[in-house]
């Protein structure tokens, strides 16, 4: 496994570290110690703080390791933020199935994002040992000495099946889903009685004496369960950029999710404007699959991957501009007042 850019520049993996408990513990602690509805002025403001981070760090990365390292982290990050915007819907409707008050969101994607920290490194950490465990000797194909391997060809093929299911995918099919009957929330059915209303911003609350979860504990679950289902997308989807890097990969990624919560309350409002996205991002996954499948005979460079997955972009938000969805109208059920006089009793 290769370990010679932590071993080299150790400080850079101690200050991104230290970064992160830092920006988490202001935004807990200090800018959202009281649970409140996020404006649109406060999420574009936490969305340009995050966005302009990674891009900082990813100087120090061209300043340190080289354009190798920078154009792979750059590539990495906005393929993760990319299929990040996917997931927002998901969570758009979680939150309405349960009816979730809207200044509890922010507590929500707060501590899924906590999880997601630790297993994405799981995940990425261990991704990385399994690739470099499983090359094939080389062998010679189709006239031409190759080495192949096992895991990357099966994430490649998987991607691009992902891709071309995407493409005709329906967003009804979510639509209707029963969240209620989804494997977070029958978690937490299974171990705690669950109160029939939200409690404040609580997780739990005594009953006679008795441990009782509330219905933010199994929508934090749900919002859990719902980002490792979209790992199995994503990861993959970096792997093609820095198999053998794990910092490169989890660094983007991190930075991408931490910026997620803000990116949540600056587009929920407009997500009807991004109809079309998910025609690029099927285009994107199989893209990453197809360069994975063919990297044994033909390597396609980071900073051409970069372009690639920039113009697609570019072009499925332009034509999601040019012929926007239907917007849904929503009724603003969530009394803040009312919700506010919860929290004073906690």
């Amino acid at each position: 496994m290769n370990h010679d850019h932590l071993i080299n520049h150790p400080g850079i993996l101690t200050g991104f570290t230290i970064l992160v408990v830092i920006m988490l513990l202001l935004d807990l602690g200090v800018f959202n110690k009281k649970s409140h509805v996020i404006s649109n002025k406060e999420a574009l403001a936490w969305s340009v703080v995050w966005i302009s981070l990674a891009m900082a760090f990813s100087g120090v990365i061209y300043y340190l390791m080289g354009f190798q390292q920078f154009a792979q982290f750059q590539s990495a990050y906005w393929i993760e933020k990319a299929l990040s915007v996917d997931n927002l819907f998901v969570f758009i409707m979680v939150f309405g199935f349960f009816n979730v008050p809207k200044h509890l969101h922010h507590k929500v994607l707060f501590w899924g994002i906590i999880g997601a920290l630790v297993f994405r490194a799981i995940f990425i950490f261990t991704g990385v040992e399994l690739i470099n465990m499983t090359y094939l000797p080389e062998m010679e194909v189709f006239g031409q000495m190759v080495s192949i391997n096992v895991v990357l060809t099966l994430f490649g093929f998987f991607l691009l099946f992902a891709g071309i299911k995407s493409w005709s995918a329906h967003e009804d099919e979510d639509e209707n889903k029963d969240f209620s009957k989804s494997p977070g929330a029958k978690l937490v059915y299974r171990f705690f009685k669950v109160t029939e209303n939200f409690e404040g911003d609580r997780f739990f609350v005594i009953r006679e004496g008795v441990r009782i979860a509330t219905p933010l504990l199994v929508v934090v679950t749900v919002i859990e369960f719902t980002d490792l289902l979209f790992a199995v997308d994503s990861i993959p989807a970096i792997f093609a950029i820095a198999p053998d890097d794990p910092f490169i990969l989890y660094t983007s990624n991190i930075f991408a999710i931490l910026g997620l919560r803000a990116l949540y309350f600056l587009l929920a409002n407009f997500m009807y404007m991004f109809s079309k996205l998910h025609y690029g991002l099927a285009v994107i996954l199989s893209f990453i699959g197809i360069k994975m499948l063919i990297s044994p005979f033909y390597h396609i460079s980071s900073p051409v991957s970069l372009m690639v997955v920039g113009g697609i972009l570019a072009v499925s938000v332009i034509i999601s501009f040019m012929f926007p969805g239907e917007r849904e109208e929503k009724d603003d059920d969530d009394d803040f007042e009312e919700d506010n006089e919860d929290e004073d009793d906690d």
